[in-house]
């Protein structure tokens, strides 16, 4: 393959503009329905075992490494206890049914349309090259090793599912080689100020106790300005955006595949969808819209 034109910023941008395509499996109220038909009803529990379950009936402690940034207490509570409610195989087939419901309410007669598929071929294109290097990102193996959907708008989903949990693996090597645990990642994140404290302690399960520890060993260790104001510090700064700026490096690999002209059109293609999906009732969260449409 030749040199690739494909810089840093196309690589976030095109991710970001398909990302709603994938994380509507998060909120959509599909997925209650859907979990509920395996036996799972607690929502916390669907959301590991469904993520998780491309790697197998794995422990806890598997998805406290994959996943990162939650309290490892909130992962225990839901694996192993969902393998034995179900099996992986039901809950993958539970989530791709509540994925293909959300899709199809939010693109209607569009959702065999040349745009998905033409975005679907894109996307598709760019994942099949992931997939050539799975080494060191887990939970993105885990996934490709997972048949591909038939219909158009299921390979769409499913194409920026691979690319998202190839991105994120290597995001989470990133921060681990910046001496960051998962605790430590949310602190830094929040003291960006893209995203308040609270929203990320609560949907991770911290308890205040700990997240004020953790704030305590960042101002130890640098990372935060001193006094009880959440801010990084000059080289707090410099490093969070190292690790930013590193993750979308990382993540330039797959779309060499389809090339600066592709990145633009599958962006192009995606904005649209997503913004359908943002916009329908299926619980996606304004806050977390507005991050993937703006400053990409």
């Amino acid at each position: 393959m030749p040199e690739s034109d494909v810089t840093p910023a196309m690589a976030r941008r095109c991710f970001r503009r398909a990302e709603p395509i994938h994380a509507v499996i998060y909120f959509t109220p599909h997925r209650a329905d859907c979990y509920a038909k395996t036996g799972i009803t607690d929502q916390r529990m669907a959301y590991f075992a469904s993520r998780a379950a491309a790697m197998g009936a794995v422990p806890a402690e598997t998805v406290i490494a994959t996943f990162f940034n939650f309290n490892p207490g909130l992962v225990r509570r839901a694996i192993p206890a969902a393998w034995q409610v179900t099996t992986p195989a039901h809950v993958l087939a539970a989530r791709l049914e509540a994925v293909d419901r959300s899709l199809r309410q939010a693109w209607g007669k569009d959702v065999d349309g040349a745009a998905v598929r033409e975005a679907a071929g894109l996307a598709r294109r760019a994942a099949e090259h992931a997939i050539t290097r799975p080494e060191g990102r887990p939970l993105f193996a885990s996934h490709a090793a997972l048949p591909w959907p038939q219909h158009p708008h299921l390979v769409l989903w499913h194409a920026q599912t691979l690319l998202r949990e190839y991105r994120g693996d290597g995001h989470v090597a990133l921060l681990l080689s910046e001496g960051l645990d998962g605790l430590g990642a949310l602190i830094t994140h929040a003291a960006t100020g893209s995203i308040t404290a609270e929203a990320l302690r609560t949907s991770r399960a911290w308890s205040k106790e700990d997240w004020a520890a953790g704030e305590g060993r960042l101002r130890a260790q640098g990372w935060l300005e001193p006094g009880p104001q959440l801010a990084l510090s000059e080289d707090g700064k410099r490093r969070r955006q190292s690790v930013e700026d590193q993750t979308d490096e990382l993540a330039i690999f797959p779309y060499e595949a389809i090339g600066e002209a592709g990145c633009s059109r599958l962006a192009e293609l995606a904005a649209p969808l997503s913004a359908a999906i943002t916009a329908a009732e299926l619980g996606f969260p304004t806050a977390l819209a507005t991050r993937y449409t703006e400053n990409p």
